[in-house]
């Protein structure tokens, strides 16, 4: 039966590629991958010679309906990321709700995705979490950290480099000098790198060593260290 397969692609190690993966994507008829020539790397690497069109957030709107169109009439496809799981903070909800609006069979294999093992890696409770992904980069962001300041369960952000040194502070300014932080670069990678402390010590670590790299930041939840004042980053973030 025709269907769309969402396939995890390693986020770094491509030991990490499952068989089921690969021959999955070897059988799909189609494959929609955020980066053709990114994903083309990973598919030669396997021998993969399915034909790939380019599947990102600035066409998926476009393409979804023809691409139930074509499922529907018998085609089996599979969509991959850059690297991960599709869908978590990459392109992939938007054909997902599609497809089960149209009862159309969807799969997703089990397989990488960088916010388990830098969770895992923390050390901070795991039995509850919240995944917020990427931070509002200006409208909004205030208002975010001010309804997780005493969120208490273990946060995960995706950070990019160049905007760590900067967050970390908000940290400290929204949820206190002492809550425990761990930073993990570079997963699975040779160069992965976890650094835990408090956000204070890990704000004068990424301050003293420029970060690099795929970066996930785990942040423990709130334990009662007192109410959190509004920002004094700027006047209000969410009126940008």
């Amino acid at each position: 039966m025709s269907k769309l397969y969402i396939v995890p692609t390693p986020i770094g190690n491509l030991e990490d590629m499952t068989f089921r993966a690969i021959k999955v994507l070897k059988e799909a008829d189609l494959i929609l991958a955020e980066d053709t020539r990114t994903s083309a790397k990973l598919l030669k690497h396997f021998d993969i010679g399915t034909h790939m069109h380019s599947h990102h957030m600035h066409n998926e709107h476009k393409t979804v309906e023809g691409i139930i169109q074509r499922i529907q009439n018998g085609e089996t496809i599979a969509l991959i990321s850059d690297a991960g799981t599709p869908a978590i903070s990459d392109p992939g909800f938007l054909l997902t709700r599609a497809c089960v609006e149209a009862n159309i069979p969807v799969e997703c294999l089990p397989g990488a995705t960088a916010f388990v093992p830098a969770l895992v890696n923390s050390g901070l409770p795991n039995d509850k979490f919240v995944f917020e992904g990427f931070l509002p980069d200006k409208k909004g962001r205030q208002t975010r950290f001010l309804a997780l300041a005493e969120e208490p369960r273990t946060m995960i952000f995706y950070v990019s480099p160049h905007k760590l040194v900067k967050t970390l502070a908000e940290f400290i300014q929204y949820f206190g000098e002492s809550r425990p932080v761990s930073v993990s670069r570079e997963l699975s990678k040779l160069h992965e790198e976890t650094f835990r402390g408090t956000a204070t010590e890990v704000l004068e670590h990424f301050s003293k060593k420029e970060p690099k790299g795929e970066i996930v930041v785990v942040v423990g939840g709130f334990v009662g260290e007192g109410k959190v004042k509004k920002s004094k980053f700027s006047k209000d973030d969410d009126e940008e």
